[in-house]
């Protein structure tokens, strides 16, 4: 029987085990830059067989939250030089996820205060949060407007060049965030694209924009270092897709051929149950076709996995990695917790986004307790 401790090659990731850190925003790079504190935070949880990094931006565009990092400019490639530097002296690897949110995001963190971008001029009920005196606030998104057609190959010029950013700063692969709401989601479900052109209407025209990044990037830094995020029902971000099997069947088949190093996949709603109200999906018929059409990147499976017992019987289902998200905010040492059977600590939701050590890199480790 397969074992979380067990090791696993997922691509050209070779993995001390099969428990990934997930991608965790937590709002602690002013200015958009990586710092000293973020370092610490992920090197302390070296011991993961893969850390995803928090979600971040692939331009200015694609900004959505306060204090998010970015991997478009110098400083922001210094910074992560310095975090990626750290993981690997402490044994670790880490891959980046990158993000442009799309219609997520307001006027206030956008470059020169414009609109959001989007498939669709259709504003998205969901909220953002911006720093205002100090405190972060939750606030309503802004009202997008609709990309022209013109404009999307030069948003995945920027996915690329952040992928050829992420390698050259240190990063063992990247991560596209195609999951949540998100710039690559909207275009992908009927919810939020209700365009006429080749980027709207069928499930052909509405992948097109994440397969043409997907390829731009894995022609840029190998199919073996890029993988992609997925959730195929999740309600997060006011997104919904008219035919979500149907979707996601097209997409896994058009992503099998091309040697990615890992799929990643929500099951449910982000953050919430596996099985969500009115939108059934079959996880496993999905894994089966990527695997039929040639398909070998590994399969990790994520959302609301918090028992090793939980995590172990999804790899007996089949899949490959399993990715905890909220008990790796408050356990840096749970690969060695979970082979202990040793408890958790207790997740403070008061410092969960924004602030500084605090609730970040004081929580403590089993030698610690």
């Amino acid at each position: 029987m397969i074992s979380l401790f067990d090791p696993l090659t997922a691509g050209a990731l070779h993995l001390a085990n099969r428990i990934a850190m997930a991608p965790l925003t937590r709002n602690r790079a002013p200015g958009a830059v990586p710092n000293a504190l973020m370092a610490e935070y992920y090197t302390q949880r070296a011991s993961a067989g893969l850390i995803v990094t928090e979600a971040t931006a692939i331009s200015p565009q694609g900004q959505g939250y306060a204090d998010v990092p970015g991997l478009y400019s110098t400083e922001q490639l210094d910074g992560w030089r310095r975090v990626t530097d750290s993981v690997h002296k402490a044994g670790g690897r880490i891959v980046v996820q990158l993000w442009h949110v799309g219609r997520i995001s307001h006027v206030d963190l956008q470059p020169d205060h414009g609109a959001p971008v989007a498939p669709s001029a259709i504003k998205a009920k969901a909220q953002t949060v911006l720093i205002r005196d100090g405190q972060a606030q939750r606030v309503d998104t802004s009202e997008p407007r609709a990309l022209d057609a013109a404009e999307l190959p030069g948003i995945v010029r920027d996915y690329q060049r952040a992928a050829r950013n992420a390698i050259a700063c240190g990063f063992d692969g990247v991560e596209i965030h195609g999951a949540n709401g998100y710039l690559l989601d909207q275009f992908l479900k009927t919810g939020a694209n209700q365009r006429d052109d080749d980027y709207g209407g069928s499930v052909k025209n509405r992948a097109r924009l994440m397969l043409e990044v997907v390829r731009a990037i894995a022609d840029e830094i190998g199919g073996d270092r890029t993988a992609i995020r997925l959730s195929p029902v999740t309600p997060a971000n006011d997104i919904v897709d008219e035919h979500p099997q149907q979707t996601f069947d097209y997409l896994l088949h058009q992503l099998a051929p091309l040697g990615l190093a890992y799929i990643h996949i929500i099951v449910g709603a982000t953050g919430g149950p596996r099985e969500v109200e009115g939108r059934p999906f079959d996880y496993e018929a999905l894994r089966q076709i990527y695997r039929k059409g040639g398909g070998t990147g590994a399969w990790m499976v994520n959302n609301g996995f918090r028992e090793k017992a939980d995590a172990e019987d999804a790899l007996a289902k089949g899949a490959d990695i399993v990715a905890f998200g909220r008990p790796y905010i408050a356990n840096p040492d749970l690969v060695a917790r979970m082979r202990q059977d040793a408890p958790l600590n207790k997740l403070d939701r008061d410092t969960l986004y924004g602030g500084g050590a605090k609730g970040y890199t004081d929580y403590p480790t089993l030698s610690e307790a």
